[in-house]
């Protein structure tokens, strides 16, 4: 299993394809996500396009990005939000992070179950996770021309036990991108429109599940790790809201 290249990730996203796919995607996240404001938010995988709508508003906006996928500049004409990591090892303190959303990571990671033990190791004490993952029975892990018919699809119930396995408390469940994975300017003008009928209907059946879980404090305890390590690019620079 590989992780997709960022190039691909960023043409995708680039397209009314991906930006479509975006916006209802974002949709959801936001209605888990309603107030980041005072929070670190930190985004794995490849979570440009949905960090762009708490740039404003959180306290700190970090986007974190494997070496296997690669990275670019963001935002591209302000200070760089962006770092290359080592998903298992990533440069970040103990129990320092408010939010964490993972796009176009779980789905890639071969080592996925200490992935999120690092995940949990570096969110505060019930700091809250997102995870963005291919709906195995959508249409969209079909078909391999977006990032979402790439790597390994889960069921709701297979993510909420993962989750639940590496210390983590599921607390919502959503889905979003009802439409089929095609590039017809009639489909996506009707996108928004099936995605507000299928919500309720078909949503089983949707492209992505969106699962929000909560960190466990009396789980167990993190693993051994150093506080000292590096990222390979500069440390972020904080939001404007960060300088108030």
């Amino acid at each position: 299993m590989m992780w997709t290249d960022v190039a691909d990730l960023k043409n995708f996203y680039d397209s009314n394809l991906g930006k479509m796919a975006c916006s209802l995607i974002q949709r959801q996240v936001r209605h888990l996500w309603p107030n980041l404001s005072r929070e670190h938010v930190l985004g794995l995988g490849y979570p440009i396009p949905y960090l762009a709508h708490f740039i404003e508003e959180a306290y700190r906006v970090t986007a974190a990005m494997p070496a296997s996928q690669g990275t670019i500049k963001w935002p591209l004409h302000k200070p760089n939000l962006a770092t290359l990591v080592n998903e298992l090892e990533m440069p970040f303190s103990d129990n320092t992070i408010d939010k964490v959303l993972l796009v176009h990571g779980a789905e890639f990671s071969q080592q996925i179950r200490p992935f999120l033990r690092e995940i949990w190791r570096i969110l505060k004490s019930s700091g809250h996770v997102i995870i963005v993952v291919p709906n195995r029975r959508g249409l969209w892990a079909r078909f391999e021309h977006t990032p979402f018919g790439r790597g390994l699809p889960y069921s709701a119930g297979q993510l909420s036990k993962l989750l639940q396995a590496n210390m983590f408390t599921p607390t919502n469940t959503r889905w979003a991108i009802c439409f089929p994975p095609v590039r017809s300017q009639l489909i996506l003008s009707a996108a928004p429109t099936i995605e507000k009928i299928s919500s309720s209907v078909l949503s089983n059946f949707a492209g992505v599940i969106i699962v929000e879980a909560v960190k466990q404090i009396y789980a167990g305890q993190p693993l051994s790790t150093s506080q000292q390590r590096q990222s390979i690019l500069a440390v972020p620079h904080r939001s404007k809201n960060s300088l108030t």
